[in-house]
C-alpha cells in the first residue's frame, strides 16, 4: 500500500457556509455511482483507507450508504467527515452501512440560536453513542482551540453530562471517552489559497507521500485541503490514477517535500503546512 489514505469527494455540495471553511468555486456536483466504482477500481492496491470527504457534506449525497458498501466489498476500510447536521435523519442507515470511521466536527456548528445549537448537538452525540456501541469508530471534533470564544468549555461540559460514566482519559489530542469513542482537540488552522499570501518554499508536507484526493469531477489533488482543485494533476476518470501519480508534475511535488521545499504556488502559501517541521 502507497498511501495511507485517500480522499474521494463524492460532492462537494454542502448545508451549511461556515466561517472556518474555505468553500468552494467549483461547480456544485454530485460523483454518480458509475464514476465512483471506477474509481474504487483506480486505487485497489494504493491504499486501505478511504475517506468520503474533501469539500461537501457527505450525508447530503442521496446514495451515500449504497457508497460505503461498494467500498466495504471490495476491502476497503471506509471514514466520513460531516458536521453532523443530518445525522439525526440519516442515523439507521448508517449504522448498518458498514462504514468504518465517522468523524463529527462539533465546530461546525454556529448557529445563534441556543435551542438550536443544544437540539444539534444532542444529535450528535446520540448518534456517538449508538455509533461507538455498534463498533463504529466515532471521534467528535473540535478543531478550533483558541477561536471558539469559550463554546468548547460548555460542549465539554454537556459531553461530560451525556457520557457521565465515560473513561474520560485525557491525551495529547483529546480524550478517550469510552471504547471507540473520542474526543479530538485541533486548533483552528488556515487554508491554501492561491490568492494568498506566498509564506516561501520552506515547507513540508504529507501530500503525496501519505494521502491525494479525487474531487468530484473526477481531479487527481496532491491534498485534501485544494479546495478548488488548483493544483489538477489529472482526471481519475480518463486517465490512469497510477499514471497520475507516477507523472513528472507529481513526483516533483512529492520529491519537493521530501527535501523541505514546496514547489507549487497554492503549497507556498499554505498556512496548515507550517505546523510541521521541515
Amino acid at each position: 500500500m502507497r498511501y495511507s489514505r485517500v480522499y474521494v469527494e463524492i460532492t462537494n455540495i454542502c448545508n451549511r457556509s461556515c466561517s472556518f471553511c474555505h468553500g468552494t468555486k467549483r461547480e456544485a456536483r454530485r460523483m454518480t455511482e458509475g464514476e465512483f466504482s471506477h474509481i474504487l477500481s483506480e486505487l485497489e492496491g494504493l491504499t486501505e483507507y478511504i475517506y468520503l470527504h474533501v469539500m461537501g457534506e457527505p450525508l447530503t449525497h442521496p446514495d451515500l450508504v449504497r457508497y460505503i458498501q461498494l467500498t466495504s466489498s471490495r476491502g476497503f476500510k471506509v471514514a466520513i467527515t460531516t458536521n453532523g447536521v443530518l445525522l439525526p435523519t440519516r442515523a439507521e442507515e448508517l449504522l448498518s452501512s458498514g462504514v468504518y470511521k465517522v468523524n463529527i466536527s462539533l465546530h461546525s456548528f454556529e448557529g445563534d440560536n441556543e435551542a438550536d445549537f443544544i437540539r444539534y448537538l444532542e444529535g450528535c452525540f446520540d448518534f456517538a453513542d449508538r455509533a461507538s456501541q455498534a463498533g463504529i469508530l466515532t471521534v467528535l471534533r473540535l478543531w478550533n482551540r483558541g477561536s471558539d470564544f469559550g463554546r468548547n468549555t460548555d460542549i465539554l461540559g454537556l459531553l461530560r453530562e451525556r457520557f457521565p460514566d465515560g473513561e474520560w482519559c485525557e491525551g495529547a489530542r483529546g480524550y478517550r471517552i469510552g471504547h471507540r469513542l473520542h474526543l479530538e482537540w485541533g486548533e483552528r488552522f488556515g487554508w491554501p489559497d492561491a490568492d494568498g499570501v506566498c509564506l516561501g518554499e520552506r515547507v513540508f508536507c504529507y501530500g503525496l507521500s501519505d494521502h491525494f484526493g479525487i474531487l468530484s469531477d473526477g481531479t487527481l489533488i496532491p491534498c485534501c485541503l485544494d479546495a478548488d482543485g488548483v493544483i489538477s494533476l489529472g482526471n481519475a476518470y480518463t486517465g490512469s490514477v497510477r499514471e497520475i501519480l507516477d507523472s513528472k508534475r507529481a513526483m516533483a511535488i512529492h520529491e519537493g517535500f521530501s527535501r523541505g521545499s514546496a514547489v507549487e504556488q497554492l503549497c507556498q502559501r499554505c498556512p496548515y503546512a507550517r505546523r510541521f517541521k521541515v
